[in-house]
């Protein structure tokens, strides 16, 4: 049984509505389903949460998915704030001890203090860049993936708590260009890429 912890970051700001994430959500549900397997529970940053129910969730999942858009070349506020005050409280509470220096030679092994072996996280983000942007020689992000250039800290923070990455799914161009169709489509490969990650295999 795998234990499927999902945060969505969806959030509702501006013209913003949050609804491309929460479909992910729902995927989600339909997906870790307990006859496949999983015991699933989720988190919506748009709802109230207790931060000791959070970091009990992060210490119980075997899985952390993330899902969230790319505001400004950065998390959404809510998010970024969620992700402050839990990860925060969590220090000796299960996420972390400490930043693993030592004393006695405080130079070295900074960042290796978390106490999450053995939980993967995934991450899947929502642009309206298309994918050619990150790409393409002279195009905006430098020919910088997303998961390498914009969420090289966000990596780090998950590898801070000593969790392991799965591979990320980043969804381009979702609002200019987000007809039904295409909707549809994101929808099949992210449910495509969630049996290749966690799918049995023969």
């Amino acid at each position: 049984m795998k234990n499927i912890f999902v945060i969505n970051g969806g959030k509702k700001f501006a013209h913003s509505g949050g609804l491309f994430n929460k479909t992910l959500l729902e995927l989600d549900e339909q997906f870790f389903t307990t006859e496949k397997g999983f015991e699933f529970q989720f988190t919506d940053i748009n709802d109230p949460y207790e931060i000791s129910t959070e970091i009990d969730k992060l210490v119980w999942a075997d899985v952390v998915i993330y899902h969230f858009p790319v505001w400004w070349m950065g998390l959404p506020f809510a998010l970024k704030e969620y992700l402050d005050k839990v990860l925060t409280a969590g220090h000796r509470k299960g996420l972390y001890y400490s930043d693993g220096r030592k004393a006695d030679n405080p130079a070295i092994n900074y960042g290796t203090g978390g106490l999450l072996h053995g939980t993967k996280y995934m991450v899947t983000t929502t642009w309206n860049a298309p994918e050619t942007a990150f790409t393409l020689p002279g195009e905006f992000f430098q020919q910088k993936s997303v998961d390498h250039g914009i969420l090289f800290g966000f990596h780090r923070m998950n590898e801070f708590c000593a969790m392991e990455a799965v591979e990320s799914f980043h969804f381009h161009d979702v609002e200019k260009n987000n007809s039904a169709d295409q909707v549809a489509i994101h929808h099949k490969n992210y449910l495509q890429h969630l049996q290749k990650i966690f799918g049995k295999k023969s």
